[in-house]
């Protein structure tokens, strides 16, 4: 891709770098592979030198790429072709590997690990106190969930992948076509696609049923955008390659680029029959793209699977956690930390213990000699044991049912789900929902994103005269009006509306001339191509911008019928055709911004037309041209509307004009050196003192909503950044559509960036030297002014920037080798080493992270991942990222949330996902409403099992200064083993799935409840030592109120109930109601399920306690139940009751007070919303009845609103005539003449 700029003046906007989306790895392997270079040896440049083709493809010749040249070593002496083959793979395991993995993969798991531990430190006699069914049961419990939760994930990767394998498609094998399914496809085979077939591989494409091989994909998957491209096959491929035994003869050898990600670029050459032809990208079709429009074409697979250009593009899949996991992973091993000094203390103290008491102790003695060292060690490990329910077994399995429902709940949402294509809400990962409750920034792609991809021409001006608004046919102005009834034009899209009659009636009265030439103009003046389906004309146009203006010029009468390499033909008001002949077609670019016909009239004239950018058709306007002050005006109208304009005008020429214009033309075209710019200096002569008709204005469509969401997630302090491949002025255009850019804020654009960014590194450098290692960042903002500001910054500038520029592969190996040293001039605009390029990317994030918007266009797909990860990297934020197609699975899968918009034609976004729905609208709800209420109820979930657990762990702490530190236990065995399986659980996961502060429409209302989710304010270490000292304070109570109420009691029956059993009996019975209880005065949201679940626990802790107790079970299991009658004989007791309700009384009301204090002196947000919770719900009752307000535009100002979506039309296509000429009748005879351009002569030798 040429670029013709001076490098001072910085990088070309239009231009998106894919140069520089090549990956390290490639540059590193093909660096390494040039030779030495010899001093005093001339080298021929890196440019000019001969690069080996290592990618051989020999057609239909499957052995020839299983040759030991072609085998690559795998493991040790195994081997196997470098070729891959078609099948995708992205699941996990198979029926032989699911169990060896997922429990590998569990038992990477700290906890899991530590529990196993201690499973086998329990089968030790000396050591353990507890039976080992205690941990045994909880463990295969928590295994067995997390277990069967991994299979069904991957039971659907499995089915997705099976789905797309087993895809079908026309195969050539033993002369003849067969099917096969896509993953029996390999690497020289010559397949057979038909009409909205799916390409199966990246495929040289050979041979189609339409003249000269032209074939039109549709690149949905790849980038989201709908409208068509074409493909060309080779000359000689589309002579000789058309019958299924010329196609089994086919033998050729390719020669090509190894597999990589560039998604533009293909270079390779075929070798057939003795001669060598060039390959391009324009010959191949890519994985992932639609054939359109053509019945049948042919191709031979050149890359297979994950060698193919979208497969390398999708970036690496990391794996994602949430900041909860990574805190909840810290304060685990705090836990072990905690518990190891406890048992240790303990331990210590047993030692002392029995030096001073136990030895003496006749009565304690077991017929063991043991020291009291060695008592203490073996302490050590029971205290271990004992109180390893500090670190609860059973709180990852019940994260991970969390998830799994609030997951669910997502799928389930009827506000999610879009009906004009069936489509739900989809969470495809259920390990990251609290994490949609700590965004901080979205990335969003644009096309088929914010925007639909979909063009409708809304208004023009002609001669000064604005239309577009709702009118009368008379030209009185309506407030709602009706659209125009198309009847009168047989030819006219029924689909196309527009509300103003009085246009229609001037043209059709023939009364007003510059209306005619207005709408003449558009259907002449393009690169459309037409089709002729069913009586029907269908356009296919090279943007969707040229389709909408020949659509509406074909309703108001001027019908684009058909097009010849040298003659268009247009049908005007229903009247004869007539056919013009096109004598030249100056095409559009991003540097000129504008195209223009060259046309000879039926009547002789010869006529320029001429369409492009405000500002470069005001500059070549004459003198004499009238209306150029209210088409000012009115186009400043259409700029503040966010509409998309485009200037018309025309001129006159005189033959003889023509004539001397024609040769320099000619001339241009074949000129050797630097064409490009000879034919823009020829065309800028003719596209001179233009004729102004009017202006047209389109709406590039946004999806539904997105603007009010935007608005939304804006007020939730979430910054949004667009991230695009498209152009800078479409990109700014959309950014002032949406409300992400308004006309209050300053931007900025490259140049300005790097000005600021280079004055701050050159104050760096001369500025007084500061510790490298502490990376301080300048506590001056760069934008010291008040005010909004955005940036806008294109993929060359972004390149330019942050020193990511390749260098060429010489001076890269040379700088490797050591031979090239760093710059020193400050002033060559170079990084002098790493730490300044670092300190260059913390500039541009922390001057990017100032603005109100951010948008980032001409980026290829690595930059966005690269933006994002920069994001991620210096502001340590939570990011998401928005997209619909190939090129954003890359920012997809970078960031800490990848949302995939679905339902569209490309899937590959939705298949890197971890969510998924239909309208950019959603996110909203997705994070303001299911995220905000996943982090709140995980974050309560967790700081009550922490506490729920110290509670219950710490009470064997009190009680062993009471049994001299013998690592005795203060509850029953299977006390023990079912607290956090059945008596406690239920309660807190309800919570955990159910809970909510405040309603979804209150969480739409008030966007700033999300705040805290940002700041992490509801768990963290703060919250985790809380938990910890609500912990210790129950456990005192639970165990000191009991032990003083045992201290020289009697019962009423004269027996004293204060033996071990009654003891532990009490206790455990205490902490239930405490524990139930207090889940009760977290619980926000409650429901019957909740004050079932907890009753339930309670009575499910008395009726199992009870069985456990009982006589006839210590008979059937004398010694797992050894409470025999324990519960029954102390519950009978008052004394025990009064115990209880006291102990339960004493520990709940401080929390009550503290509550109480906390939410009428210091309330939060979420407090003051729900106090007012039925005036505010009333408030939108009152808000929904009314109309809703329509949506204002900010002051008026002027900016150009040109944006023109393509790069280049089809004016190529059209000038060789190879869409439009018949094949010759005689294969490999000779051409018919017809005119083609030099550009198109090199293409097949």
């Amino acid at each position: 891709m040429n670029r013709h700029r001076v490098d001072s003046l910085g990088p070309d906007d239009e231009v998106m770098p894919y140069s520089d989306d090549e990956t390290d790895d490639e540059l590193e392997a093909s660096s390494e592979e040039e030779p030495e270079v010899m001093p005093g040896v001339p080298q021929p440049p890196v440019e000019d030198r001969p690069s080996e083709m290592a990618w051989k493809v020999k057609a239909n010749d499957r052995p020839y790429h299983q040759l030991p040249e072609f085998q690559k070593k795998v493991f040790l002496c195994i081997k196997k072709s470098r070729y891959s083959g078609n099948d995708i793979k992205t699941y996990k395991y198979n029926v032989l590997t699911f169990l060896p993995l997922n429990l590998y993969e569990q038992f990477k798991r700290v906890a899991n690990l530590y529990f196993l531990a201690l499973l086998i430190l329990q089968i030790i006699p000396d050591i353990s106190t507890l039976p080992w069914y205690t941990t045994l049961i909880p463990l295969v419990v928590v295994l067995g969930v997390t277990g069967i939760k991994d299979l069904v994930d991957d039971l659907a990767r499995h089915r997705m992948d099976k789905e797309i394998n087993n895809r079908k498609c026309d195969v050539l094998l033993d002369g003849g076509f067969q099917d096969l399914k896509w993953r029996d496809i390999q690497v020289g085979d010559v397949v057979r696609l038909k009409k909205n077939d799916f390409i199966p591989a990246d495929i040289l494409l050979l041979s189609s049923s339409n003249p000269n091989s032209l074939t039109y994909v549709e690149t949905a998957e790849l980038d989201g955008e709908t409208n068509l491209k074409f493909r060309l096959g080779l000359r000689v491929t589309d002579e000789k390659l058309q019958e299924v035994h010329q196609l089994a003869e086919y033998n050729a050898l390719i020669e090509c680029e190894e597999p990589n990600n560039r998604l533009d670029k293909f270079v390779g050459t075929m070798l057939w029959e003795g001669e060598r032809y060039p390959l391009s990208l324009d010959n191949m079709l890519l994985r992932g793209c639609k054939i359109r429009n053509t019945e049948a074409c042919h191709g031979l697979v050149i890359f297979a699977g994950g060698d193919t250009k979208i497969m390398r593009n999708g970036g690496k899949t990391r794996f994602k956690r949430t900041k909860i996991d990574e805190l909840m992973n810290y304060m685990v091993y705090t836990i072990f930390v905690l518990l190891i000094l406890v048992a240790a203390g303990l331990a210590i103290g047993h030692t002392f213990w029995y030096e001073e008491i136990g030895a003496d102790a006749w009565y304690l003695f077991d017929n063991k000699n043991q020291g009291a060292s060695y008592r203490g060690f073996l302490s050590f490990w029971g205290y271990i044991i004992v109180l390893n329910t500090m670190v609860p077994i059973s709180l990852y399995v019940s994260v991970e049912v969390i998830r799994l429902g609030q997951s669910k709940f997502i799928n389930w949402d009827l506000q999610m789900y879009y009906p004009d294509n069936d489509t739900p809400a989809k969470a495809r990962t259920t390990t990251l929902n609290e994490q949609l409750g700590q965004i901080e920034y979205i990335f969003s792609d644009k096309t088929g994103t914010l925007t639909q991809n979909i063009m409708e021409f809304k208004k023009c001006t002609i001669a000064g005269r604005s239309y577009g608004d709702p009118t009368t046919a008379e030209g009185v102005a309506l407030d709602r009006g009706r659209p125009v009834d198309w009847s009168w034009n047989r030819q006219a899209d029924r689909k196309f509306t527009f509300m103003d009659h009085s246009l229609v009636a001037r043209i059709r009265s023939g009364k007003d001339k510059d209306a005619n030439e207005f709408f003449k103009l558009l259907s002449l003046c393009h690169t459309v191509m037409v089709e002729h389906k069913d009586g029907e004309l269908v356009y296919q146009a090279a943007s969707p911008d040229e389709g909408a203006l020949v659509t509406a010029a074909r309703n108001f009468g001027y019908v684009f019928l058909s097009r010849t390499q040298d003659t268009i033909t247009i049908k005007e008001m229903e009247e004869e055709e007539k056919t013009y002949e096109m004598l030249a077609l100056l095409d559009f670019n991003s540097d000129r911004k504008r195209m223009s016909i060259i046309l000879k009239f039926p009547d002789g004239r010869i006529r320029l037309y001429c369409k492009g950018a405000d500002t470069v058709i005001y500059e070549r306007l004459s003198p004499n041209t009238r209306h150029k002050e209210t088409t000012q005006t009115d186009l400043d109208v259409f700029a503040n509307a966010t509409l998309r304009t485009l200037c018309l005008c025309y001129k006159d020429i005189t033959p003889a004009e023509f004539e001397a214009w024609s040769r320099a033309h000619k001339e241009a075209q074949v000129a050797m050196f630097d064409r490009d710019g000879a034919l823009d200096r020829v065309y800028e002569q003719i596209e001179s003192n233009l004729m102004l008709i009017g202006a047209s204005a389109i709406e590039d469509k946004l999806q539904d909503g997105v603007p009010e969401t935007i608005a939304t997630l804006a007020k939730a302090d979430i910054k949004i950044w667009v991230l695009t491949g498209d152009k800078k002025e479409t990109a700014e255009n959309i950014g002032y559509s949406c409300s992400l850019l308004t006309d209050d804020m300053q931007i900025h654009y490259g140049e300005d960036i790097n000005e600021k960014l280079g004055s701050r590194q050159a104050h760096r450098r001369h500025g007084p030297q500061t510790s490298r290692q502490g990376k301080k960042k300048p506590t001056e903002p760069f934008f010291p002014a008040p005010g909004k500001n955005a940036l806008i910054i294109t993929g060359g500038w972004l390149n330019e920037i942050l020193y990511e520029k390749k260098k060429k592969r010489r001076r890269l190996r040379l700088r490797r080798l050591g031979k090239r040293t760093p710059p020193s001039n400050p002033q060559d605009g170079q990084p002098m080493d790493d730490w300044e390029k670092e300190m260059r990317q913390i500039d541009f994030v922390d001057m990017a992270c100032e603005c109100e918007a951010v948008i980032c266009c001409r980026v290829t797909p690595k930059q966005k991942g690269n933006v994002v990860s920069l994001v991620k990297k210096y502001k340590k934020a939570v990011t998401l990222s928005i997209g619909d197609g190939a090129n954003d699975v890359n920012m997809i899968k970078t960031a800490d949330i990848g949302v995939g918009i679905s339902g569209q034609e490309g899937m590959q976004a939705v298949m890197s996902s971890d969510y998924a729905f239909a309208q950019f609208r959603f996110l909203q709800r997705l994070l303001l409403v299911h995220g905000r209420w996943s982090y709140i109820r995980m974050c309560k979930f967790l700081r009550y099992f922490f506490f729920k657990n110290f509670a219950f762990t710490l009470v064997h702490f009190w009680y062993s200064f009471f049994n001299g530190f013998s690592a005795q236990v203060a509850y029953e065995d299977w006390f023990i083993t079912l607290y956090n399986l059945a008596y406690s659980s239920l309660p807190v996961l309800l919570v955990g799935l159910l809970d909510q502060d405040v309603n979804d429409k209150l969480c739409l209302k008030f966007p700033k409840l999300y705040l805290p989710g940002q700041q992490g304010s509801l768990f963290n270490y703060k919250n985790f030592f809380i938990s910890l000292f609500h912990g210790i304070f129950i456990s005192l109570i639970i165990f000191f109120i009991p032990y003083g109420a045992f201290l020289q009691t009697m019962g009423q029956d004269g027996e004293a109930p204060s033996d071990y059993q009654s003891f532990a009996v009490v206790t455990a019975s205490s902490l239930i109601f405490i524990v139930n209880l207090q889940i009760s005065l977290d619980t926000s949201y409650w429901t019957f399920v909740n004050c079932f679940a907890v009753l339930g626990s309670i009575a499910i802790y008395f009726g199992i306690m009870f069985d456990i107790h009982s006589a006839g079970i210590h008979v059937i299991f004398p010694t797992p139940f050894t409470f025999t009658g324990a519960a029954s004989n102390a519950l009978r007791q008052p004394y025990l009751w009064l115990t209880i309700i006291l102990t339960v009384g004493i520990s709940l009301l401080p929390i009550i007070c503290i509550q109480f204090l906390h939410k009428s002196i210091w309330p939060s947000v979420g407090d003051k919303i729900q106090r007012n919770r039925k005036k505010y719900e009333m408030e939108m009752e009152v808000e929904e009845r009314k109309k809703p307000p329509t949506f204002q535009r900010g002051q008026r100002s002027r900016r150009s609103a040109y944006a023109f979506s393509h790069s280049r039309g089809y004016a190529d296509l059209i000038s060789s005539g190879r869409s439009i000429r018949l094949r010759p009748s005689g294969r490999g005879g000779p051409q018919s003449s017809i005119r083609e351009i030099p550009q198109r002569e090199a293409e097949n030798i």
